[in-house]
């Protein structure tokens, strides 16, 4: 009796190892790194897809002088590199999503190499959201060069709406270049508030408002998201670095937060 004790023991201990193996492989965990989280909207972390440019049905490409290619991360699984030259452009599109009148939450862990030190002001984006009901287009994610800082700072903008072409960066969210950072954002139609959270919070927290934020003195008024982009876009020429390269991975959108 006390053998088969033993052994039943033994073999449920290493029937949970396999299971909790099997999932740590995958990534198909509940938790921040996987895509089991509650309302998502849309979730990749590259771990599926074969290595090389972009070979999926679930989210679309936008580039102009850049380029998008899955790759082995060195922590193990894959990621996306994106790379561009001057003020090129290259984005993971994903389309006709369904996002409630609550809004959405959004997540992706970043590294950068190099932020730009010109031209002057020179103002780049890594998210951009769109949707019917306003002509906005909302950068939660973004920032640009100050030079009477000689720093890039992170920043929330928009353009193409009432408000104008905007970034409101702040000096108490300076970029950090060639280190993995967890990025958060939040869209509330309800208020029309953008949140933007780094790792976890424990860094910088950006908000824009209807009333408080960058452009004209006109209400920011939130469009009915249905298209999200991420990614790297530069809107300068002549640019230093000549060329951009990041690395994304564990990207998701969901109507709850997500956290890192």
């Amino acid at each position: 009796m006390r053998t088969t004790t033993r052994l039943l023991t033994a073999l449920a201990a290493l029937s949970l190892t396999l299971v909790a193996g099997g999932n740590a492989a995958g990534h198909a965990a509940a938790g921040p790194g996987g895509c089991r989280v509650p309302g998502v909207l849309f979730c990749e972390d590259f771990d599926r897809l074969p290595t090389g440019g972009p070979s999926t049905l679930r989210w679309g490409v936008d580039t102009r002088n850049g380029t998008l290619a899955v790759e082995p991360a060195r922590r193990g699984g894959k990621q996306l590199h994106i790379t561009t030259r001057d003020n090129g452009r290259a984005f993971l599109r994903a389309d006709d999503l369904t996002v409630p009148p609550t809004g959405f939450y959004g997540r992706m862990r970043l590294r950068v190499d190099a932020f730009p030190t010109a031209p002057d002001w020179a103002h780049f984006t890594l998210v951009e959201a769109t949707g019917s009901s306003s002509a906005e287009i909302v950068r939660p994610v973004g920032g640009q060069y100050v030079p009477t800082l000689d720093r890039s700072l992170w920043g929330i903008g928009a353009d193409g709406g009432p408000t104008g072409d905007w970034t409101a960066w702040t000096e108490e969210a300076p970029t950090t270049e060639d280190r993995w950072q967890c990025v958060e954002w939040r869209l509330d139609p309800a208020t029309n508030t953008v949140t933007t959270w780094f790792d976890g919070g424990a860094g910088a927290v950006l908000t824009a408002s209807e009333n408080a934020h960058g452009g004209n003195d006109v209400p920011f008024v939130l469009p009915t998201v249905d298209t999200v982009k991420i990614g790297w876009q530069l809107y300068q020429g002549g640019t230093t670095p000549e060329r951009f390269s990041l690395r994304i991975d564990d990207i998701a959108l969901a109507t709850e937060r997500v956290g890192c």
